[in-house]
């Protein structure tokens, strides 16, 4: 489907459109469904985002990644 934003603001035109007095119980209810459908589908990409991050900030570091520190050692001299 669309990509993430386009799905969350999606998502936020349905529930504003669900809010208004004048809209019928049956369209309410169609709207309502497209929303679940929508957020569901958006928790699954989210889960496997963390996932992604979990992985990565469990990798361990690589010489050539360490953070220098040195830099701040003169401010304690």
């Amino acid at each position: 489907m669309k990509n993430f934003e386009q799905r969350l603001q999606r998502l936020e035109e349905l529930g504003s459109e669900i809010k208004k007095s004048d809209i019928k119980l049956e369209d309410a209810l169609k709207m309502f469904e497209e929303g679940i459908t929508l957020a569901k589908g958006m928790e699954k990409e989210l889960d496997k985002i963390e996932g992604k991050i979990q992985q990565l900030m469990n990798q361990p570091a690589l010489p050539q990644d360490k953070v220098e520190l040195d830099l701040f050692s003169s401010l304690n001299d």
